[in-house]
């Protein structure tokens, strides 16, 4: 328990922001006798965010929550009303498609949109886009349905 994640955030804001400092190994109070000494002065909550995020190695998780928010403005309108970013597993984006139609054009723009993504999300770490198209619908409904010749080509 005392490894978990809320543990470690716990400790590092208590010594960020304070708590007991104790005394150094000599028993002696420890350095900044100072009254208002520099590790003193306030820091804003949004500094301390961003330290905390950068040791606990979050900075790419909150990168990469920046792309799926910002899907629309890197890919366009058009393209963001057909398809949408469904989440990131390690270094791939994952892109789910309205139709197979859109899932192929997405595919044909994979490289363009490596180097955009790359250009404006650096630390989203994402290395590759999987893109995938819409299931086949399923027509087996209820307790008696038996097997049948599969989807078919219904598509059109």
């Amino acid at each position: 328990m005392k490894n978990s994640e809320p543990a470690k955030v716990y400790r590092r804001l208590r010594q960020k922001f304070g708590g007991y400092r104790g005394l150094s190994g000599s028993g002696e109070p420890t350095s900044d006798s100072v009254p208002f000494g520099n590790r003193r002065d306030p820091q804003s909550f949004a500094d301390a965010v961003g330290f905390l995020s950068e040791t606990m190695g979050w900075n790419a998780n909150i990168a990469q929550a920046e792309l799926i928010e910002h899907w629309v403005d890197i890919v366009g309108d058009d393209v963001a009303a057909h398809t949408s970013p469904s989440g990131c597993s390690e270094d791939i984006l994952e892109i789910q498609c309205d139709s197979s139609a859109w899932a192929t054009q997405l595919r044909l723009m994979k490289t363009s949109l490596l180097v955009s993504l790359s250009e404006r999300f650096p630390h989203a770490g994402i290395s590759d886009i999987s893109v995938k198209a819409p299931g086949a619908p399923s027509w087996k409904h209820g307790r008696r349905s038996v097997p049948g010749r599969g989807p078919r080509d219904t598509y059109g």
